[in-house]
């Protein structure tokens, strides 16, 4: 993957990253992060990593999103982990 301008591998993600900060700069949201990792262990053993695309606190709530211009067979492979082992269902922006 080619990074462009900001960081970021897509221009989807470089736009939803602006609106993110937009809303978090207007209070709605707060905490914004980009790729962060999560490790996904099951029955002690190491499965997987996935790399979120941005985390941040929607009020209380923990929001672990993706900017998905196309769901490989990969990341709903991940989705789905994600879900099952931490209990965490990814939002698509």
């Amino acid at each position: 993957n080619t990074a462009i301008k900001g960081g970021f591998v897509s221009r989807k993600e470089a736009r939803c990253y602006q609106e993110l900060a937009l809303m978090q700069k207007a209070g709605r949201i707060a905490d914004l992060r980009t790729q962060v990792p999560f490790r996904i262990v099951i029955n002690g053993m190491l499965v997987c990593k996935y790399i979120s695309d941005f985390t941040f606190r929607d009020g209380a709530m923990l929001v672990v999103a993706d900017a998905k211009g196309y769901r490989t067979p990969i990341y709903r492979l991940k989705a789905k982990l994600m879900k099952a082992a931490l209990g965490i269902t990814i939002r698509e922006l």
